[in-house]
């Protein structure tokens, strides 16, 4: 007897109608594999201090393999801590000015740990509105009830604490990654100390360009330290490598330990990435002026952008966003420059949820005043017309 036909609906056929509806919408996305000696002059990378490929940074993590070989053979728990990990995180936390650290394999994962592990079912989190997708998956996953407040207004986050009386915790961004505007911390600390509220402050992109010799956003608010404020940092941007922590005190650091599931179910970082980030640390300690050269090549674009009659973000750290005027043109707008030589980054929805297209340029310290120029009267020229 012939077989029936197989009649059983595609279960997977939902994904070719979303990605036909992304494809009129402009919002496809493709990786797109670099050579290891890319010609093109990059401001879409987030390595600030321009540690990703120093010579001490690189000797750094092929010592470490060398040492320690090349995995962490096991979550932090079991067999993936080792003592380069403890020194990173005894330095982390002695250069922000924190009582204690704890090293993630990303810093996606460290903050969804300190999320997840200060709040709870009972728990209020007040997020801003522009937070990093990192921040608003933890509050997902944490189960919490959630309040999404204005962006960087301590007033709303007063307002969302108003007469609750549990646990309470304030979460944002230190520099927003996609425009580069600073977070208000002294007045969040302010609002969440007259709640009694704990502050969770991320400074992915403050870590190395603010603060003094770069020690980052919550030093330079005079957070560091505080027993009510917990930071987490990246060490794949200021420290050229990969990884993130969390730094708190060191009773937060313990609860961390024992319960945060992105830590304790998750495979150590390697050790060639925290021998990495340790050398990179120690640079930044030996030549702080790193900091204050990314500030100003930030500002330097800024000008020379705005001076072109582009519109564009005034930089709190070393980001500089540049408005388009709708995400086919900033599609465009990236892949001119790249044919110009010159990589910059390309948001678009749901990247930026207000709806507003933008090419995203990072400032490096290592850059000259000839490259920012250039890179400037590139993105000029090849603008689209609005």
């Amino acid at each position: 007897m012939p077989q029936e036909p197989d009649r059983s609906p595609d279960p997977f056929g939902w994904i070719e109608e979303q990605r036909e509806r992304r494809s009129r919408a402009g919002l496809v996305r493709t990786l797109r594999p670099r050579p290891a000696d890319s010609p093109l002059l990059d401001l879409a990378g987030n390595d600030y201090l321009g540690l990703a490929r120093h010579p001490v940074t690189v000797a750094a993590a092929r010592e470490a393999v060398h040492r320690w070989g090349t995995g962490a053979t096991g979550s932090r728990l079991v067999t993936g801590s080792t003592e380069l990990h403890a020194e990173l995180e005894a330095e982390l936390a002695d250069f922000c000015g924190f009582e204690a650290a704890l090293v993630f394999s990303s810093g996606y994962t460290a903050n969804l740990a300190a999320v997840t592990a200060l709040t709870g079912r009972d728990a209020l989190v007040v997020s801003d509105a522009a937070n990093h997708a990192s921040l608003i998956d933890g509050c997902r996953l944490a189960r919490a009830r959630t309040a999404v407040v204005p962006h960087a207004d301590p007033g709303a986050v007063g307002r969302a604490l108003d007469g609750f009386d549990g646990r309470a915790l304030a979460v944002t961004d230190a520099v927003f990654s996609v425009d580069g505007d600073a977070a208000p911390l002294p007045g969040l600390a302010a609002v969440c100390r007259a709640h009694g509220a704990a502050l969770l402050v991320d400074d992915a992109h403050g870590l190395g360009v603010l603060g003094d010799g770069g020690r980052g956003a919550p030093y330079a608010a005079g957070l560091s330290g505080a027993p009510d404020v917990v930071a987490t940092v990246t060490l794949s941007k200021s420290l050229g490598s990969q990884g993130g922590a969390v730094l708190g005190p060191a009773g937060v650091i313990d609860h961390l330990v024992n319960t945060a599931r992105s830590f304790v179910f998750d495979t150590g970082l390697a050790p060639a990435a925290a021998g990495a980030a340790l050398a990179a640390l120690r640079l930044l300690r030996a030549e702080p002026g790193r900091a204050a050269r990314v500030r100003e090549a930030a500002g330097r674009l800024y000008g020379r952008l705005t001076a072109a009659g582009l519109e564009a973000t005034r930089p709190d750290a070393a980001v500089v966003s540049v408005r388009a005027p709708s995400p086919e043109a900033a599609v465009r707008w990236a892949a001119d420059c790249r044919a110009a030589g010159l990589a910059v980054g390309c948001f678009r929805p749901p990247s930026v949820p207000d709806g507003v297209s933008r090419l995203r340029l990072t400032a490096r310290a290592d850059l000259s005043v000839t490259e920012l120029d250039a890179a400037a009267a590139t993105v000029a020229r090849t603008a689209p017309a609005v």
